[in-house]
C-alpha cells in the first residue's frame, strides 16, 4: 500500500477506534475494576522510571545551563529556567515517551497476543464488547495517570536541579525555590497538565490499534509492539510542536 495511503487509512482506523471507545466509556456494563487495575499497572508501576527520569534531567539542566547563566550574572535565574523548561516541555514529552516504551508496549503486546490466540474473537462471541472491555479502560487510565506522572517528573526534576545547584555550585537552595516559585505561572501550570492528557490518548489510542491488529503469530507480536511505541514516539512529538504553538495562542504565553 502507498505511504500516504496507509497513514490515512491508519489515522482513520485509529479515530475509529478513539470514538468507540470514548462512546462506551459511561455505558454499561462499566469495568471500573479493570480501569482501576490499568492506572495501577501504568501510574504506580511506572512511577519510579518517571522519578529517576525527572530527578537527572533536572540535575543536567542545572549543570549545564548554570554556568551560562553565572557567566551573565543570572545565577538567582537557575530555578526559574529549570522548572519553566521541566514544566513546559521536557516534563511533559519525556514522561510520554517513557510511558509509551513501558506500558505502550505492554498494551499492544498484551492485546497482540489475545488477537493472535484469538481471545479477541472468543469475547466477541461471548456478547462482550472488546472496546469498552479492553481498550476503554487503557486509553482512560492513560489520560488520568500521564499528568500525575508529569508533576511527579516536575517535582523531582526542580529537587534534582536544586541538588546540583547546591552541591556542584554552591548556590542556595532557598534562593534556587525562590526563583521557581517566582518563575512558574498558572499558564505553565495549565499547559503542562493539558499535555499530558493529549498524549496519553495518542498513546493509549495507538497502542490500541496496534495491538488489536496484530497478524502472523508472535512475531507480528514484537513486530505490532515495535510499531506501537515507534508510532506513539513519533506522533507525542510532532503533536507537542503544535500543541505548544496552540497553548502559546491560547493562553498568550
Amino acid at each position: 500500500m502507498n505511504p500516504l495511503k496507509k497513514f490515512l487509512f491508519e489515522l482513520q482506523e485509529i479515530t475509529y477506534l478513539t470514538y468507540f471507545a470514548a462512546a462506551r466509556v459511561f455505558r454499561k456494563p462499566r469495568y471500573f475494576y479493570e480501569s482501576l487495575n490499568q492506572m495501577d499497572i501504568i501510574g504506580v508501576g511506572s512511577l519510579p522510571i518517571i522519578i529517576l527520569t525527572g530527578l537527572f534531567t533536572g540535575g543536567v539542566l542545572t549543570l549545564q545551563g548554570f554556568p551560562t547563566l553565572e557567566y551573565y550574572g543570572g545565577q538567582s535565574e537557575a530555578g526559574k529556567m529549570v522548572a519553566f523548561t521541566l514544566i513546559r516541555e521536557l516534563g511533559p514529552v519525556l514522561t510520554a515517551l517513557m510511558v509509551s516504551g513501558r506500558s505502550g508496549s505492554a498494551i499492544s503486546a498484551e492485546l497482540g497476543s489475545m488477537q493472535v490466540s484469538q481471545q479477541i474473537d472468543a469475547m466477541r462471541s461471548l456478547g462482550t464488547d472488546p472496546y469498552r472491555k479492553l481498550v476503554a479502560p487503557r486509553i482512560l487510565a492513560l489520560m488520568l495517570m500521564l499528568p500525575l506522572l508529569t508533576v511527579a517528573a516536575d517535582v523531582f526534576g526542580i529537587f534534582g536541579g536544586g541538588i546540583v545547584a547546591k552541591n556542584l555550585f554552591g548556590h542556595d537552595y532557598t534562593a534556587f525555590l525562590t526563583s521557581v516559585r517566582n518563575g512558574i505561572t498558572i499558564e505553565d501550570i495549565i499547559g503542562g497538565i493539558i499535555k499530558p492528557i493529549v498524549f496519553g490518548l495518542i498513546i493509549g489510542s495507538i497502542s490500541c490499534y496496534k495491538g488489536l491488529n496484530t497478524k502472523g503469530g508472535t512475531v507480528g507480536v514484537g513486530r505490532s509492539t515495535t510499531a506501537a511505541v515507534v508510532n506513539s514516539s513519533i506522533v507525542v512529538i510532532i503533536t507537542d510542536f503544535f500543541l505548544s504553538r496552540g497553548l502559546q495562542h491560547i493562553l498568550g504565553t
